[in-house]
């Protein structure tokens, strides 16, 4: 199987945990003007922002953009609460776990959605989810893949507590399933595809069926937002116009991103492949996802499904609503 580096989106790892526990106690670190650092995990739907920064798009707004790869997302929020770093990238609904009184951050845009790079595997001759009740199914606990998970379930009428839940991260799932052990795993890309090219299984459903639902945002600290709006505008600024140039320009495009972002992307191939299955969000996309905070777009159904699902899960700290994790300011220009 082909060979990963790091998770997406995950919230593995008592690594993670214990790290970012590590990381809250050390003294926070004020941004300077003009500079803002970002952590993400290796995700076709964050090239982009390399992207702007490999075409100087940042740098003409006056603003030093400083991306940085982590393993886990877990770090990048463990370092965001801490205040060594200003933002993150990571997917609208596991925001919800981290919002609480004493760490306040929002969301500014929308980067893309999964369109078929999410999915769940099974046996050729699985034709249903409804099929699996009562059997394993494999994936990362506390990821975006439970929050799909449990979605497509409500979609249904069942629950989780209707299968048993292997906690294992998305590669170590589907090589589970892969190798026999597990009758079914939630996994994403590179693994779908191998089992789809090497006949290990089927794709029973992936997220092409259900489009807008697992969705990355660039949140940034609340203080940096308030301080800062000129840095978050030019941040905001740079990422759109690079969307805008990859889709005039996809081949220079994903060359540049696949070295940027490295990782199982760094072939420029690779990386054109992984696009596929993901929706790059411009201006238009993000007000029309975003909408406002008095008129809210399909963001706001996100957030009601994730705190529908994570709160029944025990995940949730504090009340939440749109405004509490959405500030559209930036992309309603």
């Amino acid at each position: 199987m082909k060979k990963t580096f790091g998770w997406r989106r995950g919230a593995c790892a008592a690594i993670g945990l214990a790290m970012g526990a590590a990381l809250t106690m050390g003294a926070a670190v004020p941004a300077q003007a003009g500079k803002l650092t970002i952590a993400m995990t290796v995700w076709v739907g964050y090239g982009p922002m390399f992207l702007a920064r490999d075409l100087g798009y940042f740098k003409e707004k006056g603003l030093d953009a400083n991306l940085t790869i982590v393993s886990d997302s877990t770090l990048a929020m463990g370092a965001m609460a801490a205040g060594q770093i200003q933002g993150s990238a990571v997917t609208l609904d596991e925001i919800l776990k981290y919002r609480s009184s004493e760490f306040c951050f929002k969301a500014v845009m929308a980067l893309d959605d999964s369109h078929g790079a999410d999915g769940m595997v099974a046996g050729k001759d699985i034709t249903s989810i409804a099929q699996l009740k009562g059997k394993e199914i494999a994936m990362n606990e506390g990821s975006t893949s439970q929050f799909w998970f449990n979605y497509l379930l409500a979609k249904q009428g069942m629950t989780q507590s209707d299968f048993k839940v292997v906690n294992m991260t998305a590669d170590d799932a589907a090589a589970a399933f892969i190798a026999g052990r597990i009758p079914a795993a939630v996994t994403w890309e590179p693994n779908l595809s191998f089992v789809k090219e090497h006949d290990k299984g089927k794709i029973l459903i992936n997220s092409a069926a259900t489009p807008g639902v697992i969705l990355d945002v660039l949140i940034l600290r609340c203080d940096t937002i308030k301080n800062d709006p000129a840095d978050v505008q030019a941040l905001v600024d740079g990422i759109i116009k690079a969307v805008d140039y990859t889709k005039a320009h996809p081949k220079e495009a994903y060359a540049d991103m696949a070295k940027s972002v490295g990782g199982y992307l760094s072939n420029p191939a690779d990386f054109a492949s992984a696009a596929g299955g993901v929706n790059f969000y411009d201006a238009a996309l993000n007000k029309s996802y975003f909408g406002t905070s008095a008129n809210p777009g399909a963001a706001n159904g996100v957030i009601k499904l994730g705190l529908d699902i994570w709160g029944k899960l025990g995940k949730i700290k504090m009340p939440i609503t749109y405004d509490t994790v959405i500030d559209p300011q930036f992309i309603d220009k």
